[in-house]
């Protein structure tokens, strides 16, 4: 049977609850930018620590890994322990991780501060979608709420690489570390004086084998994915991390069906509706983060922009995401209803990287890359807070939390399988350009060829994931029975 949103907690009313969103939104902002914010500033850490390549690779992959193999557990902690409790221990612990990544000596110092700040954005990145969803019941609310956050989760990646453009261009990279500190000090303080107290549901089960199972499943296929984008799919040691993963999340399913307190409760997935949201997010990861990889690139090697430059040319991109998901989601959604804006938004994603499929060496940002960025960013400002409505629409408060951390957690591995996938197609159109006899044997130009390349077969993805997006909708989600 189909019913409401649970009612706001205690003190989730009036002008506080709106002062709440503030602090819920710079949290998840710290969680997101910071899959990205390092990207540009990484040659000028590598240089300053004497890193090698492969641990050049590793400052980015540590964050990712640890946030991704943690989420499901962080979700089940929040449930437990309370939102409000979580959220305000990963954003101190965030800001303490991001100092010791900021003042990091050497590269090892640097390595574990990622690593940490991915732990404590496991903790409290389900907690800032669980405390919106138990704080704000209204359907309207909840339409202009969760386009906030919507366009947050998608622009975030963007605003990261603007951010890190500007700081490591003017202030060096240990500004892309330290400056969480200013907006985690804002958040936490803020936080104490208006975040709900959000139940506690301490004799809810925290059954720890789920928590190791799923935990190392989606610790080795986000490892692997990673290391794919990197030494491609055929490597013995992509093909064994997956083959890990795979064996883990089958004995996970099995503990699932077993325990009675299962780490992500059945019925979250076993809704349609529901799974076609977590669906859709992962669908429009795999594409958004692919092609972030691959204009930054483009912009920066191929077109001579500096950081600062490549990080300010990503703002239509944001620009659109966040009218689509605050102007537009709540109106279209309120008269059309879910179906026809995954459809649509996943569609209008595939649209933008398909208009990328024309990029060359000699292709202008006005002329070719902004379109693309506006046409992405009305693609996932329409995706993404319908995903978030539908995910969450329905659950148990004292489940909130592993809803939450599933939708994050569906963004994570999307976007890590969409970087590796994209990357090895991309590579491997690259490498046969070269070797064509008849070609002109231009590095730059390969390079982008293989871009485009793999743009097309983005889109592809995109498009085929919103068939089977619709195909998989059917009914509004279903309160999922609280476990025990």
């Amino acid at each position: 049977m189909t019913t409401t949103a649970p009612a706001p907690v205690g003190g989730g009313t009036g002008r506080r609850r709106w002062w709440a969103l503030g602090v819920i939104s710079l949290a998840q902002l710290l969680v997101i930018i910071d899959m990205t914010i390092m990207t540009i500033a990484l040659p000028s850490a590598q240089q300053d620590l004497g890193m090698s390549d492969t641990a050049r690779q590793w400052a980015i992959t540590a964050y990712t890994v640890a946030f991704g193999g943690l989420l499901l557990l962080g979700g089940r902690l929040a449930d437990r322990l309370g939102r409000r409790n979580t959220l305000l221990a990963g954003v101190v612990g965030f800001a303490l991780a991001s100092a010791l990544g900021g003042a990091a000596g050497s590269t090892e110092m640097l390595l574990a501060a990622r690593a940490l700040q991915g732990v404590f954005a496991a903790l409290l990145a389900p907690s800032t979608l669980s405390l919106l969803t138990i704080t704000f019941s209204e359907p309207r609310e909840r339409a202009r709420v969760f386009g906030v956050f919507g366009a947050i989760m998608m622009s975030g990646a963007a605003i990261g690489l603007l951010a890190g453009g500007a700081l490591a261009e003017y202030l060096g990279w240990r500004w892309c570390l330290y400056v969480n500190l200013p907006i985690a000090v804002v958040a936490a303080v803020a936080g104490w004086f208006v975040l709900p107290h959000a139940e506690a549901h301490r004799d809810a089960r925290l059954d720890w084998l789920s928590a190791v199972l799923g935990g190392g499943a989606i610790v080795s296929l986000v490892y692997g994915l990673a290391e794919a984008a990197e030494r491609g799919f055929g490597s013995g040691l992509v093909l064994g991390s997956l083959a890990v993963a795979a064996v883990l999340v089958a004995a996970f399913a099995v503990r699932q069906a077993r325990t009675t307190g299962p780490l992500l409760p059945p019925a979250i997935l076993t809704d349609r509706s529901r799974a076609a949201g977590f669906l859709a997010v992962g669908v429009a990861a795999f594409g958004m983060f692919g092609m972030f990889l691959f204009l930054t690139f483009q912009l920066q090697t191929i077109m001579g922009y500096g950081p600062l430059r490549s990080g300010l040319a990503f703002l239509p991109l944001i620009g659109a995401n966040v009218l689509a998901a605050t102007q537009l989601t709540g109106r279209l959604s309120a008269r059309y209803g879910p179906r026809p804006l995954l459809g649509g938004g996943l569609l209008l994603l595939a649209a933008g990287l398909f208009t990328l499929t024309w990029l060359t060496a000699e292709s202008s940002y006005a002329g070719l890359i902004l379109p693309a960025e506006v046409v992405l960013g009305l693609g996932a400002g329409l995706t993404m807070p319908t995903v978030i409505n539908l995910a969450t629409a329905g659950v148990a408060p004292r489940a909130a939390g592993a809803a939450s951390a599933f939708v994050t957690t569906s963004q994570q591995v999307g976007a890590s399988l969409g970087t590796a996938t994209l990357n090895t197609i991309a590579t491997a159109a690259t490498t046969s350009m070269l070797a064509d006899p008849s070609g002109t044997g231009d590095p730059a130009a390969a390079t982008v060829h293989g871009f485009a390349t793999a743009s097309g077969w983005g889109a592809a993805v995109l498009a085929a994931g919103a068939v089977a997006v619709v195909a998989l909708y059917r009914r509004p989600p279903q309160v999922s029975p609280a476990p025990h």
